[in-house]
């Protein structure tokens, strides 16, 4: 039975959320606080560490930029090498290189979309200095296989968990699996701080003590300075917003993983067209967004759009054939293939909590009217 929507109806791809709480807790702060490093900051930071379960959280003004704090604070050196996939965000491996390291990647396994732990292996050198997972669209990295190359091989893990808050491997908060992990409060994440920020996670208390210090110019006092640092603050009005938006998190992304329980249901007969990877005993996924891919995926995202339905993709470039890296380092094509695979046929469709069961259904008669299933 057909859903019975306006044709005129318009699906987003995402939906970020502000209500009253946010704008009052916004006010106040304003009103009240610090413009900037004021008390709602340092509450975040305290909420934010007890969520992961760490002992540390430092705020910073970008997901990069905390990437970038991290790196600087486990002691990367110019000329060291980070290993990390080229399935991501172009910002993953930029923060390698605003640290003054040099990125190498790995290719992914695509039953994860996750950086393939045999292939680290493989990518290290005399220079290799650390690896940066990507829990890429909300869904863990394999951590222990990636711990283990790591330990093998005396390097640095930090989790790049912009996509991942509030995500689960075997038992425990992703954030928690590593030397330091990133988080990105971007409009469009899971949660966010209603503009730029990002956290920086630890339990190593020098890790926290150098990335506070290195966020706020490297002071050590108002004016005296030891190292040189960087102005990557986040405003005290952002995280007051914080707040409000971490408190409904596990509600929000609840509400993300039926919805994609939703899709698979829907679309899990539908040939030529592959679904996400979906949780099991041992990871559970929060479905930053839901993407399936397909050889046809340009024309279905047409074909969607021309419906009302919002898609992205994400990303029609692995980091390495983006032009900037093979300007610099004369990447080509064919070099990580299953990545290549990846951003050629991948499809975000619509992902975000108040998305209800009528919209899935129609997204997917949509789909199924595309592929000739009904």
């Amino acid at each position: 039975m057909k859903t019975r929507l306006s044709s005129s109806l318009e699906i987003p791809l995402a939906k970020p959320v502000f209500d009253e709480e946010m704008k009052k807790a916004a006010v106040e702060a304003l009103l009240n606080e610090r413009f900037v490093l004021g008390e709602s900051v340092y509450k975040f930071e305290e909420e934010f560490a007890r969520y992961c379960n760490v002992d540390f959280a430092v705020s910073t003004s970008s997901g990069t930029n905390a990437l970038q704090i991290a790196f600087v604070a486990l002691g990367i050196k110019p000329g060291d090498r980070v290993i990390t996939t080229s399935a991501s965000f172009v910002a993953t491996s930029n923060a390698v290189l605003h640290a003054r390291g040099e990125p190498d990647f790995a290719d992914i396994a695509l039953t994860t979309y996750t950086i393939d732990p045999g292939r680290i292996r493989r990518a290290v050198g005399p220079k290799t200095r650390g690896v940066v997972p990507v829990h890429l669209y909300g869904y863990p990295a394999d951590m222990d296989a990636v711990n283990e190359v790591a330990e093998k091989e005396g390097l640095f893990v930090v989790e790049d968990a912009c996509q991942a808050h509030g995500a689960i491997y075997k038992g425990r908060k992703v954030g928690g699996l590593s030397s330091a992990a990133c988080f990105s409060f971007y409009s469009s994440k899971n949660m966010t701080v209603a503009g730029d920020g990002g956290m920086l996670v630890t339990d190593d208390k020098k890790v926290a003590e150098d990335s506070k210090k290195l966020r706020d110019c490297g002071r050590v006092s108002q004016y005296v300075h030891d190292v040189v640092g960087y102005t990557s603050r986040l405003n005290t009005v952002n995280a007051a917003i914080g707040r409000v938006q971490l408190k409904r998190l596990d509600e929000w992304n609840e509400k993300r993983v039926r919805n994609a329980g939703e899709y698979d249901r829907l679309l899990s007969d539908v040939e030529g067209l592959s679904l996400p990877p979906s949780g099991d005993g041992r990871t559970k996924p929060v479905y930053h967004l839901y993407v399936v891919r397909t050889s046809r995926r340009d024309d279905l995202e047409k074909w969607l759009r021309s419906n009302g339905i919002h898609c992205g993709i994400h990303y029609s470039l692995p980091i390495h054939l983006q032009p900037v890296y093979k300007g610099m380092y004369g990447f080509t094509e064919g070099m990580l293939p299953k990545s290549e695979e990846l951003c050629r046929t991948c499809l975000s469709l619509p992902m975000y909590p108040s998305l209800g069961s009528e919209e899935i259904e129609f997204v997917s008669e949509r789909i199924h009217e595309f592929f000739g299933s009904r």
